[in-house]
């Protein structure tokens, strides 16, 4: 009688990923033993990849875990860590359960990332800086040097920042994702082994609200990169200094000093009476931040008066009239970056993803992903090529002396 279980290397990378899963589930190895009719030293056994599973039984776990039996036995590397410690992270005021899906997610997005680099052989560099000391440095002055060194690192000058999730995954190899998230958190920031640093911003905010939370959690990388971050919006609690820090680097790096002080002078000296409402708002539609995030940092620099946010009218800054007014473009809304997704399209090329798999790791249905698969088609009018695709993977030849 042939026997189906998984042999000994594959159980132990199983074990690995159903314990993540169970750990993202928020259950104990009893709970799962529990609702698996098994003892608890199973569970255990079966993590450790000391007891081979059979066919029915690996089902029946990928069901009571929410995964699915192509995803648990994956061959690439685990994510490991990462639902642990963000899990530890997680602030008191925040209960367990209301951040548990996103914490899960973001494994998943991880593992599919890592998954899909590790199929096209194209690791994610990761160009980190030494971590920048701000022990026993005003936390606000320290945000000026960094944020001024870290633009001079990656050769940003001082203009604005309207590409940053691109240029902080290719320029310093972070991950970034976009997941719905409890509307009070702004978002996470998780250090991994596999998957290096890692950083998720709540996608039910403003797209300027976005790029702020995500300079504010690479604020956290740069400083204390292996602490992992649940962050909440601020509420106007007096906040401890590394917090303040992550506030107020995250509008230096988004509007850097020299720039912006220009910029608002010079529309000073075109009106007699001064900038007007309608500059601040250009200006963030310039930089592509929030209003509140100009005044604050034209504040910082001494170009508005001290308390000049908190004296406003906001009724006139409402977010549904002057975005659209000025005719501010919204981010596209997909977890992922353009990146993710032209590998996840070149391992599918490759036939290492089917289309359903594909799908599931385009966050969408396979009509979604055929819809994507034609974005890489030349257009229907080309001739005989109209029915070819491009190939992701296809090597550049360089015709140097031919």
């Amino acid at each position: 009688m042939t026997d189906h279980r998984l042999d000994i290397g594959e159980s132990q990378v199983l074990g690995v990923r159903l314990r993540e899963a169970r750990e993202a589930r928020g259950w104990t190895q009893l709970q799962l033993a529990e609702r698996l009719g098994m003892a608890r030293t199973t569970v255990v056994a079966i993590e450790k990849g000391e007891r081979r599973l059979r066919p029915q039984e690996l089902i029946k776990i990928a069901s009571s875990l929410g995964r699915s039996v192509s995803e648990l036995l994956q061959r690439t590397t685990p994510v490991e860590g990462l639902v642990t410690q963000l899990r530890e992270a997680i602030p008191s005021s925040l209960a367990e359960a209301e951040i548990l899906s996103g914490i899960e997610e973001l494994q998943r997005l991880c593992e599919d990332y890592v998954r899909i680099e590790e199929i096209c052989e194209v690791p994610l560099r990761r160009r980190y800086p030494a971590e920048y000391d701000i022990a026993a440095t005003d936390p606000a002055l320290a945000a000026e040097d960094v944020a001024t060194a870290e633009r001079s690192r990656l050769g940003l000058g001082e203009g604005p920042l309207l590409n940053l999730w691109e240029i902080l995954e290719a320029d310093a190899g972070l991950r970034i994702f976009q997941l719905a998230l409890p509307s009070r958190v702004q978002g996470m920031y998780v250090l991994t082994a596999s998957a290096g640093g890692c950083i998720a911003v709540n996608l039910s905010h403003p797209p300027e609200r976005r790029r702020e939370s995500l300079a504010y959690e690479y604020s956290h990388f740069l400083t204390a990169r292996y602490r992992a971050e649940v962050t909440l919006e601020d509420r106007g609690e007096r906040r401890p200094a590394g917090e303040r820090f992550a506030a107020s680097f995250a509008r230096a790096f988004l509007l850097p000093a020299v720039g912006l002080r220009r910029r608002f002078l010079e529309l000073e000296r075109e009106r007699s009476r001064g900038a007007t409402l309608g500059d601040l708002l250009r200006l963030a539609h310039l930089y592509a931040v929030s209003v509140e995030a100009i005044i604050r940092r034209l504040e910082e620099l001494r170009l508005l008066p001290a308390g000049t946010w908190g004296r406003m009218d906001r009724r006139s800054l409402r977010a549904p009239v002057a975005p659209q007014a000025l005719q501010i473009d919204h981010t596209e809304a997909e977890p992922f970056s353009p990146r993710y997704g032209a590998l996840a399209i070149e391992a599918w090329q490759r036939a290492e993803l089917s289309e359903s798999q594909l799908a599931r790791i385009l966050r969408t249905d396979r009509l979604g992903a055929r819809d994507r698969i034609e974005r890489f088609q030349p257009d229907a009018t080309d001739g005989d090529h109209a029915n070819d695709s491009i190939d992701l993977g296809a090597p550049l030849l360089r015709a140097v002396g031919r």
